[in-house]
């Protein structure tokens, strides 16, 4: 099988074959990688690859492989796979589709410098999202690692820059990119799978990044108030976007919808109709079976569960006094309500009768502040639905 030109420039060539997608070097570069072989900062490295090394769910071969024969061989058996030099090769993993990876160049359209960021990145969040400080599901001690569940979800990163950086640039680079890649997460509200937060990264993030090792126009800086820090947040930004669009199907209309929202509070697709079947009757129920996509796909529906779901984690952060957390929860839950009914005028009744509805909700010892647990805003939310949609076809009382 033929390799695929994906782009060509000066100093690199980026192409891609099945499961493999590499760019190639052109001259020397300093890299800066997570590979755990020819990992860290060199100036060796002529190939970076990223291949899909598994499928997202149930596939342990590749994991019982590594096991077996150990790492340096194994990235021996990929790099001879990709045709490039093992010791001249800085590599990623994943279980995302390179046909899915996104390529975003970004230049400075306003200077004839000809400075140039190119990233390239393949993405999935599904299995694996977390916020920086959740729970971890691993622990490295002196015998090795212990425990943990196989999750699908990586974004790797591929950062080529067209002018040499210092060292400490290249470092910047690093945290400049890593930002880039949070504010994608940002804007999709993809949410932690282990925690109620939003996620800022997955657990097995990989990057390569990579900028000539000699050469005129040396750069000092790839902070986020210069414009080379600009370009790289923006293309691994885009990038980030693009690929979790196709990886996952997330692009900002899908995840306009109430379970992208509240799923971090417990309301979730798969057990949507178990959870609020005793809040409704059996004919409501089944009718919004029917219709479920109509209604929690309503755009205002979609904007006021994102609203509910921003205050819910004001107020689980400590943001709001304890005497109007509850308070704000609950008008919260009536916006909802009340466009789940399409009837924003009945908004003060439904806020009247939610307010009785705010189960969970007590001190919490050693905390100062209202505190609710996340079971008490699940209830909540149902209730809101519920309310709503019982009463979106009954006459209105105004």
């Amino acid at each position: 099988m033929s390799w695929e030109t994906l782009l060509d420039r000066p100093e690199f060539i980026l192409r891609r074959r099945g499961r493999h997608l590499v760019a190639e070097l052109r001259e020397a570069h300093r890299v800066l990688s997570t590979s755990v072989t020819n990992g860290g900062q060199a100036e060796h490295v002529r190939f970076l690859l990223n291949h899909q090394s598994c499928e997202g769910a149930g596939h342990l071969e590749v994991h019982n492989v590594i096991t077996e024969i150990g790492y340096p061989a194994y990235h021996a058996r990929v790099c001879e796979e990709a045709a490039v030099q093992p010791d001249a090769t800085a590599m990623m993993g994943t279980a995302a589709n390179m046909h899915y990876a996104a390529v975003v160049t970004e230049a400075d359209t306003q200077a004839d410098d000809g400075v140039e960021v190119t990233a390239v990145i393949t993405a999935g969040v599904e299995g694996n999202a977390t916020c920086a400080g959740d729970p971890a599901n691993w622990r490295e001690t002196d015998a090795g690692m212990e425990k943990v569940p196989a999750y699908a979800g990586t974004i790797n990163t591929m950062l080529l820059v067209n002018r040499p950086l210092t060292v400490s640039a290249l470092a910047r680079a690093a945290m400049t990119m890593t930002e880039g890649k949070s504010a994608a997460l940002q804007r999709l509200a993809v949410p932690s799978r282990q925690s109620a937060d939003l996620a800022t990264g997955t657990g097995t993030d990989q990057f390569c990044i990579a900028a000539p090792a000699r050469g005129e126009g040396v750069r000092t800086s790839t902070s986020s108030h210069v414009k080379l820090g600009e370009l790289i947040g923006r293309a691994v930004r885009q990038a980030t976007q693009e690929a979790l669009r196709w990886q996952n199907g997330l692009e900002p209309s899908y995840t306009r919808g109430v379970f992208h929202a509240l799923a971090r509070y417990g309301v979730k697709e798969a057990t949507f109709f178990d959870d609020i079947a005793p809040l409704l009757s059996a004919s409501d129920l089944e009718l919004l079976r029917k219709n479920t996509k109509a209604v929690m796909y309503e755009p205002m529906v979609g904007a006021a569960a994102h609203a509910l779901a921003t205050v819910l984690d004001r107020v689980r952060h400590g943001s709001l006094p304890a005497s109007v957390q509850r308070d704000a929860a609950v008008q919260q839950a009536a916006t909802l309500a009340a466009n789940v009914a399409a009837k924003p005028g009945e908004w003060p009744a439904y806020r009247q009768r939610l307010w009785g509805q705010t189960p969970g909700w007590g001190q919490t010892p050693g905390k100062k502040g209202l505190i609710f647990s996340t079971g008490g805003a699940k209830a909540l939310i149902l209730a809101a639905i519920a309310l709503g949609w019982t009463e979106k076809w009954r006459a209105s009382s105004r």
